[in-house]
């Protein structure tokens, strides 16, 4: 098959072995002095190596190569690593929204009685980052504080997030907080439109936004969707969407990601006007 995989030019390489560290799955060896690709099936084709070469020896390129083997690279190389190694592993899947790979990695580290390492971090320490950027830190802000004083004034409204990110392409599936929970998943105008979103929509609920004409990698937006189901467990989905036609591309995600899952949970669609009024509340899948 033809996928994206490593490749090394020997004239440029050193043999300095930097690359090596920065290939957890176990695809690299210094051999005669060069970074040699042992094999096409330990190498995922990310290209995590190629930050970490001084000489610009390493680059991905497509070619005909074996399938990358996730669940041989645990048992044959991460798993041996310990947790640390198995952590950056599962942070370089997440980070490059490879999601089939995380849920056979997950898969394999639940098979063998093997803590995940991340979660068990997250849950210690709720803002602990497990991304490159500050704004995707993970964060459980646990319940929210509400005002004891019965004078509060209407507009005061208390807000209901529980969680950071919320942006579909920023969450990680596997964070603590989406397990077992009921999930929103919102078109990005709903909680501009609806005064009453937090109270009326997100109270109790983990929430993921999402603009399905506007955002790019809908099919990565579909591997997070699936994943929440299947690895994150999530209890139930409403989709809350705006009356404008195009904000239905977030049902249809949200159905084609039930499709895919090998568990099933009830799907709600809630319609808002434009004016900020419930339209619908209806269950389209249980």
């Amino acid at each position: 098959m033809k996928r994206q995989i490593i490749t090394i030019d020997e004239k440029k390489c050193t043999g300095c072995s930097a690359c090596i560290p920065a290939c957890p799955e176990g695809a690299l060896q210094v051999i005669d002095g060069k970074a040699r690709l042992i094999s096409d099936l330990f190498c995922d084709g990310l290209g995590a190596c190629i930050g970490h070469c001084p000489t610009g020896a390493m680059q991905v390129e497509t070619r005909e190569a074996e399938p990358y083997d996730e669940r041989r690279v645990m048992a044959e190389s991460i798993v041996k690593g310990g947790p640390n190694v198995i952590a950056a592993h599962l942070r370089h899947l997440e980070e490059h929204g490879e999601s089939g790979y995380l849920c056979t990695a997950l898969d394999y580290l639940e098979e063998q009685g093997i803590a995940n390492p991340l979660e068990a971090r997250a849950a210690s320490s709720p803002a602990h980052h497990v991304g490159g950027c500050p704004g995707s830190r993970t964060m459980d802000f646990g319940e929210p504080v509400r005002s004891s004083s019965s004078e509060a004034s209407v507009a005061a409204v208390h807000g209901e997030l529980r969680h950071w990110p919320i942006q579909l392409h920023l969450i990680t599936p596997i964070a603590p907080y989406f397990h077992d929970s009921d999930l929103l998943v919102a078109a990005d105008c709903t909680a501009f439109a609806m005064g009453g979103f937090h109270g009326e929509l997100l109270l109790g609920r983990t929430l993921v936004i999402a603009c399905p004409k506007l955002d790019s990698g809908m099919e990565r937006y579909l591997e997070k969707l699936t994943a929440l189901i299947d690895m994150a467990g999530v209890a139930s989905i409403t989709v809350a969407i705006m009356e404008v036609p195009c904000c239905s591309g977030l049902v249809v995600l949200a159905l084609q990601a039930l499709e895919r899952a090998k568990r099933k949970v009830p799907v709600r669609k809630i319609v808002v006007s434009v004016t900020g009024e419930l339209l619908s509340d209806e269950v389209i899948a249980c």
